[in-house]
């Protein structure tokens, strides 16, 4: 199962009110086990950056006026996804500005039963408690000191981390390694079992009189009886 960690950051709350994705990170699982590949990419928003906005994830006009524009690097972005599930935490704010970002340039949208939103997951599992990225990454004793602001590919490889706790993916991985380890061993001592041979035999335990009903029986049934094989 092909899983992909997502987020973005952009100049604004709302891509209705014309606001713009700025940077991408993407972080790939394969069975709940990151491969390693991730994809990064820095956006020129084509208009300004708002002050409110550069202060939570540090990306200025100035930095971003000479990287590439949605439009050029939509094709890697899409091909990156593919058709794997996309797991983002408040999924409906990253979900709506990645499809206006697509319909600006007559892409289809990504269909949202493609998606799953950890901070859904984290509110079914923490009713009242704080689900924001840094509360879970304390709950979970996940090391988020690098993130003294927001950015897209560390937010990723952080949520892929909250994401494995909250499905219990990392319990369950452990056990899988426990129990492959152990499997060789309960293996060769079953063949070892099987080599051994009493020194003595043990005395039976049915009576005289036991054998002599269970005789007759067996010769009621006739020259074919299963039994008599066993004689």
């Amino acid at each position: 199962m092909r899983e992909i960690i997502l987020d973005t950051e952009t100049t604004g709350l709302s891509a209705a009110e014309g606001h713009r994705i700025v940077e991408i990170g993407a972080v790939e699982l394969l069975n709940h086990v990151p491969t390693g590949k991730t994809f990064h990419v820095y956006i020129n928003p084509e208009r300004d950056m708002p002050k409110e906005a550069e202060a939570v994830h540090g990306l200025s006009a100035a930095f971003l006026k000479d990287k590439p524009v949605f439009s050029a690097i939509v094709e890697d972005f899409v091909r990156f996804i593919g058709e794997a599930t996309l797991v983002i935490h408040n999924a409906q704010f990253d979900m709506g500005f990645i499809n206006a970002e697509l319909s600006y340039v007559d892409r289809q949208p990504v269909d949202y039963g493609q998606v799953v939103d950890t901070l859904q997951i984290a509110r079914r599992k923490f009713p009242m408690a704080s689900n924001s990225l840094d509360a879970l990454c304390k709950r979970f004793g996940i090391d988020n000191s690098r993130r003294t602001k927001h950015g897209a590919l560390l937010d990723a490889e952080l949520l892929a981390e909250v994401y494995l706790e909250l499905i219990g993916g990392r319990q369950t991985a452990m056990d899988l390694v426990a129990a492959e380890a152990a499997r060789p061993k309960t293996l060769a001592v079953s063949r070892a079992s099987q080599s051994l041979q009493r020194v003595r035999q043990l005395p039976p335990r049915l009576s005289a009189e036991e054998e002599a009903a269970h005789a007759a029986l067996v010769k009621d049934l006739g020259t074919e009886a299963i039994w008599l094989k066993y004689n």
